[in-house]
């Protein structure tokens, strides 16, 4: 388990400020941002920002350096980085030639940083997106985007963060990324699972002579179990099912990864990496600059990963090339790369939205906004453990504290002297923010969009209100792709809405029709048990979810009955 923490729920910000304070040599902080600079600047270069939860290193902070990213960007454990925070890294850390944002491919980052390449573009900086999908385990071969991104990241950074140290434009620093990308494939098992700061129980146990295979990074268990084996079994279940996906018309020349996921000793890696060494070379393979280590971690997590890159000349020199970081150091680094100060003026920006003109009476319903926002700050205190354990039947258990953090964000950001739809927005930038992850970006969309529906001047009429979550549903639809009956949090908003809509449309007062609303809201999530997952982290574990209502249907239910208790005038339940 995590042993050394001080309050859980600040540990990524004592993992950051410890690690500033022991490789200042390296970054620099970003001034109200969640993550670093190179110390030393990188003029006229394309700037590779990678990101994701923390939880995982040495990725994020401990690739930042000469050679290798840009800059970082880092979330709570597990859970991506909000887009503000994203943007903030991204302003920091431009040097004038554009930027690449680098990830893993799960829902949270690509919605947060394509949230964060819009608002880049939008100020004028060039900016593109790589997301990686190295694990084999998560989909099949005709499915490759749908796969995880695991230990794989770091051979696809490193090639983008060296192509960019060379000078290389932003459309070339894709292109071999993307490359990368296409030719890595990785494949993990685990001997027991991680535990989160704070909590006395791992997210899965692994069974007495037993191992999983397929993990994921982020507390996920595997897709199998298996009886444990040998070294040299094991070394060959996972170079079989690398190999496999083998790209036609490639060389021998590879690059390999034995990754340890935080709690497998070097030692076990070093002899499990003789046999694979030895499997390769027997398929007439060349290890290139092979590592074994520690690369992309969770947390205490025991077990490891194989990644095998298929490199070409141009990969073969990105992944040779020099690089000088907190915990990856290769070659000799020219002491003139990157000699000058980085500039921070840009990530000390606020965002906050000027609080515009409103009336009387969209304040008044801003009140009645402020009230509920508290009141589901409450009910996110007290569910929060429940719904993390429905997120770790097949995701990583922390649904509940990231709605916490959310909700306790926007009341916080709420309160003022604004009209409602002031108010909604606020609140919904700071639930994005603080929450980070799918359900952040998520609700914050969905706040915002009912506060821009609404406005700071009109009434909130029943009708109005009723149109203003019919639209802040399609925008989640658009924005996020997922439909209902695709285990979402839209399987109780879309029947939510359409119910409140009939009975507002047939003349119930707001009361009595968000009461009925929110009573097929909480049915809809219960029925969610007997759905499979189509997207998001629990995709990969469909058939382990089967059985269990979805978490963010599930807290979206409880939060709207809540809501319906407050204008009833009677105690939430």
């Amino acid at each position: 388990m995590t042993r050394i923490h001080g309050d859980p729920a600040l540990f990524k910000g004592d993992v950051l400020a410890g690690f500033a304070a022991a490789y200042g040599r390296y970054v620099a902080r970003v001034p109200g941002a969640s993550g670093f600079v190179r110390s030393t600047g990188n003029p006229g270069r394309v700037a590779l920002v990678v990101g994701g939860g923390s939880g995982h290193f040495p990725s994020y902070p401990g690739i930042v350096g000469t050679g290798f990213a840009e800059g970082c960007v880092v979330g709570d454990v597990f859970t991506s980085p909000s887009a503000e925070q994203i943007y903030r890294i991204a302003r920091a850390a431009d040097a004038g030639a554009g930027v690449v944002l680098a990830f893993g491919n799960y829902a949270g980052d690509r919605l947060n940083f394509a949230a964060a390449q819009e608002r880049l573009i939008a100020c004028g900086i060039q900016t593109t997106c790589v997301y990686v999908t190295d694990d084999i385990a998560s989909a099949s071969p005709e499915e490759q985007d749908k796969r995880r991104g695991i230990a794989g990241t770091f051979v696809v950074y490193k090639v983008g963060g060296a192509s960019a140290q060379r000078g290389d434009a932003l459309p070339d620093v894709e292109r071999l990324m993307r490359r990368a990308n296409e030719r890595t494939f990785s494949f993990g098992v685990a001997f027991s699972g991680c535990t989160l700061p704070g909590r006395s129980e791992p997210l899965f146990t692994v069974g007495p002579g037993r191992m999983e295979f397929g993990l994921g990074i982020h507390g996920e268990p595997g897709v199998s179990s298996r009886e444990s084996m040998p070294a040299d079994e094991l070394a060959a279940a996972l170079v079989d099912a690398v190999l496999a996906e083998r790209p036609t018309k490639t060389g021998p020349e590879v690059a390999v990864i034995v990754n340890g996921l935080g709690a497998t000793k070097y030692e076990e890696l070093f002899v499990l990496y003789r046999h694979v060494d030895a499997l390769l070379r027997d398929e007439g393979l060349v290890p290139v600059l092979p590592e074994v280590g520690e690369f992309v971690t969770s947390l205490d997590m025991a077990g490891c990963s194989l990644t095998v890159t298929w490199l070409d000349d141009e990969l073969l020199d990105c992944w040779s090339a020099p690089a000088d970081t907190a915990s990856f150091r290769r070659g000799d680094v020219d002491p003139q790369m990157g000699a000058e100060s980085v500039a921070l003026h840009h990530g000390s920006e606020s965002s906050a939205e000027p609080v515009p003109a409103s009336s009387a009476v969209s304040r008044g319903a801003a009140d009645a906004a402020r009230r509920i926002l508290e009141q589901w700050v409450d009910v996110a205190r007290a569910r929060q453990g429940e719904w993390g354990r429905l997120d770790a039947v097949a995701g990583d258990g922390d649904h509940g504290s990231g709605m916490l953090r959310g909700l306790t964000a926007a009341a916080d950001a709420a309160a003022g002297i604004g009209g409602v739809g002031w108010t909604l927005r606020s609140a919904g930038s700071a639930f994005s923010d603080s929450a980070g992850g799918t359900s952040g970006i998520l609700w914050g969309i969905a706040l915002a969009a009912v506060g821009e529906s609404l406005g700071d001047e009109e009434a909130v009429t029943p009708v109005r209100l009723a149109t203003a979550m019919q639209r802040a549903v399609e925008t989640l639809m658009r924005i996020g792709g997922a439909r209902p009956g695709h285990k979402t949090m839209l399987d109780t908003m879309v029947p939510f809405v359409h119910t409140f809509r009939e009975a507002v449309d047939s003349g119930s007062p707001l009361a009595e029709a968000w009461t009925q609303a929110s009573q097929v809201g909480m049915e809809s999530a219960a029925s969610t048990a007997d759905l499979s997952p189509r997207v998001g982290r629990a995709r990969p574990l469909a058939q382990r979810s089967v059985g269990t209502p979805d978490p963010g249907a599930t807290s979206a239910a409880e939060l709207l009955v809540s809501a319906g208790a407050l204008l009833l005038g009677c105690p939430a339940p």
